[in-house]
């Protein structure tokens, strides 16, 4: 039986998604848990690997099990087991032809930035800071020249192992709320520290160090020495995963997403 979850963490006290020797991951407490549900080992394929201090609030996992168990139990048994940090917000069975990863068509991600002069201690690795003053009209400039068929090397890891650097950005906006700001991505898929070097550029232009035009630039040089430095992991979140619909997986209204990141923004 193969069994597709809905998870959220807080990726702080974390070293990633997938499991690394001696460190703890999102990946092992999960299948810590699910294991002592099923009462045998189990494994676990994400939608996608996010890295050390990155959150979610809609990754999408799978898993295979003999165990015959109520769906509820997937759900109460696993978060009675998980650390704080984990939790599994609803379980789902699905044909043994579903693929958590292959079976996506799409990934989203915002990216929650503090601009403000002081930095604030009550959400340290929650959200991003920036203290100098922002434009939000030049970086709304800049992020509509995002979306599209790219190659996406200019904004790519150098570890980044995915085959291609070309992917489809399907949404890029950003939205102010106060002195906190959100960027908003959905695409096919990412590459690795995609989203936090798309931030890091426009927080270039925002600031005044580039002009817009310059991220239409870093897309046709592909080069990404010539971006800007990354951004840290606090603000990233994996939002939510997009299935075809005849996969019959719980929809948006069902999965929970915390309010903050979706605030009425202008």
């Amino acid at each position: 039986m193969r069994i597709a979850l809905g998870v959220e963490y807080d990726g702080s006290g974390f070293c990633g998604w997938q499991r690394q020797p001696g460190l703890a991951s999102v990946q092992e407490a999960l299948e810590t848990a699910l294991g002592a549900v099923a009462g045998g080992a189990v494994g676990v394929v994400a939608a996608g690997r996010t890295d050390r201090g990155v959150h979610a609030s809609g990754q999408v996992v799978h898993f295979d099990t003999r165990a015959e168990r109520p769906v509820t139990a997937w759900v109460r048994g696993a978060n009675a087991l998980l650390p704080p940090g984990v939790a599994v917000l609803w379980a789902h069975p699905v044909p043994d032809a579903f693929h958590a990863r292959f079976s996506a068509v799409s990934r989203s991600y915002h990216y929650l930035l503090l601009n403000h002069p002081v930095r604030n201690a009550l959400m340290q690795g929650k959200w991003g800071w920036f203290h100098q003053p922002l434009d939000l009209a030049r970086m709304r400039e800049a992020v509509r020249l995002l979306p599209g068929t790219h190659d996406f090397s200019a904004f790519r890891a150098a570890e980044c192992q995915a085959k291609t650097p070309v992917k489809t950005l399907h949404q890029a906006e950003i939205f102010r709320s106060g002195p906190l700001l959100q960027f908003r991505f959905t695409a096919d898929a990412f590459l690795q520290h995609m989203v936090r070097n798309m931030v890091g550029a426009l927080v270039a232009v925002g600031a005044g160090r580039k002009e817009p035009g310059w991220v239409a630039q870093l897309l046709q040089c592909r080069d990404r020495t010539q971006g800007a430095p990354t951004f840290p992991a606090d603000g990233l979140y994996l939002t939510g995963v997009g299935y075809p619909a005849d996969w019959h997986l719980p929809g948006p209204a069902t999965r929970y997403h915390g309010a903050f990141l979706q605030p009425d923004a202008g």
